[in-house]
């Protein structure tokens, strides 16, 4: 909440307003074509589902000590920064079962198991593998 430590931006964080809460159409948009996908996809190639709960938790509206602006602001933060999570962890599983090649720069949690990169022999053992 630094938000309130600055009363001078005032003006600022109304003008940012409909900028804010406009991306609620593609963040919506985005959670409804994410989960046709994860519902239909995963069982194909045999996946388990990922737990959304985990992710997407809308909690602080309880906070009776928050006014309902305050409720509202914090519920569309939790859902929209929990489906960017939620969305990140379908995507790692995703990357696993048709990748599994680490990135040459980039280290992520889910690359953990992945091939290095680069490492053309350890490759071609896994493929022979089958």
């Amino acid at each position: 909440m630094k938000f309130k430590q600055h009363p001078e931006r005032r003006m600022s964080h109304i003008v940012s307003l409909p900028f804010i809460y406009i991306m609620f159409i593609p963040i919506l948009l985005l959670d409804i074509t994410m989960e046709i996908y994860h519902r239909i996809t995963f069982p194909l190639y045999g996946l388990n589902y990922v737990d959304r709960s985990k992710f997407i938790q809308l909690d602080r509206h309880k906070l009776s000590y928050l006014t309902l602006i305050q409720k509202i602001n914090c519920a569309y933060c939790g859902y929209a920064n929990g489906l960017a999570a939620y969305f990140v962890a379908v995507a790692g599983e995703t990357e696993k079962y048709w990748c599994g090649i680490k990135h040459e720069h980039i280290k992520r949690p889910h690359h953990k198991e992945f091939l290095d990169y680069g490492d053309k022999k350890s490759y071609k053992e896994f493929i022979r593998r089958k």
